[in-house]
C-alpha cells in the first residue's frame, strides 16, 4: 500500500476522498486536512507517497503548497476548475481528477500512483534508502541502514546512528514507526524500536545488538516473538 494525505478546504470534498480510500486497497489514507498549513506542517514531519491536492483553496493554493514542501511526494491534483489542469501536469503530477469524480475514475489515478512508486522503488538502490528527522532546528537526513536503536525519552527520541552523532528529535514511536520499513523494524518496548537485521541474539526477554542490550516489554513480547520466528532471527 502506499501512504497518503487528502487536502482540500471543503470538508464534503475530503469525504469523497476518505470514502474512496477506504475501497481501494492499494492506498492508506494518514490524515485530511481542510488547512494548508497545518498539512505542511504535518509533511516536514510524517512524509507519505501520495497527496490528494485540491488547487483551488483560499489561504493558498495547492500549487504553491507543493513548491513549499521539504520532501517530494507524488500529487494528484483535485479540483472543479479544468483551466489548472496544464499548469498541475507541469509540476509532474501523476494525474488530475476533475469534480466530481467516480471511485473508477479515483482508482485509475491510486493504480497510476501506485505503478509509478513501485517503478521508482525498484529502480532505487536499497543503499541509498533514507529517512527525514527534523530537529535542532534542520532536516536531518538519516541512511536507514545507519540506525542502530531507537530510544524513546519521554517527549523526545534519541536514534543511535552508526559511526556518527545521535540526533535527538521531538516526535512519537507511532510517528518514526510510520517512516521506517516494517519489516526492518520492531517495537519491542514502550521506549526501544530495534533493527531486526541487527539482533545478535534473544534470551530471556532481553535482546543483544552489537553492544547495547534491549529489554522486551510484556505487552510486545508475543507480537516480537511471532516476528522472529518468522524472520528466522536468533533466539
Amino acid at each position: 500500500m502506499i501512504s497518503c494525505i487528502a487536502i482540500d478546504d471543503e470538508p464534503p470534498a475530503l469525504k469523497v476522498i476518505e470514502s474512496f480510500c477506504k475501497q481501494d486497497s492499494l492506498i492508506e489514507l494518514r490524515k485530511t486536512f481542510t488547512s494548508p498549513t497545518e498539512a505542511i506542517h504535518y509533511l516536514d514531519n510524517y512524509p507519505v507517497d501520495l497527496l490528494f491536492l485540491d488547487i483551488n483553496m483560499p489561504s493558498i493554493s495547492g500549487i504553491e503548497l507543493l513548491k513549499k514542501l521539504k520532501q517530494p511526494a507524488m500529487v494528484i491534483f483535485t479540483t472543479a476548475h479544468g483551466e489548472f489542469a496544464v499548469e498541475g501536469f507541469n509540476l509532474n503530477a501523476i494525474d488530475f481528477l476533475l469534480k466530481p469524480f467516480s471511485f473508477e475514475r479515483f482508482n485509475q489515478s491510486v493504480k497510476k500512483a501506485y505503478d509509478f512508486y513501485n517503478f521508482t522503488q525498484q529502480n532505487t538502490p536499497v543503499a541509498e534508502h533514507f529517512i527525514y528527522i527534523r530537529a535542532d532546528y534542520s532536516l536531518n537526513k538519516i541512511k536507514i541502514e545507519d540506525i542502530e536503536l531507537i530510544e524513546g525519552l519521554d517527549d523526545y527520541l534519541k536514534i543511535h546512528i552508526k559511526n556518527g552523532k545521535n540526533i535527538v528529535a521531538r516526535i512519537t514511536m507511532k510517528g518514526i514507526l510510520e517512516k521506517l520499513p516494517n519489516t526492518k523494524f520492531k517495537r519491542v518496548h514502550r521506549s526501544f524500536i530495534v533493527p531486526l537485521e541487527k539482533i545478535k541474539s534473544v534470551r530471556k526477554k532481553v535482546i543483544q545488538l552489537d553492544q547495547i542490550e534491549v529489554p522486551i516489554g510484556n505487552s510486545y513480547e508475543e507480537e516480537f516473538i511471532k516476528t522472529i520466528q518468522k524472520f528466522n532471527l536468533p533466539q
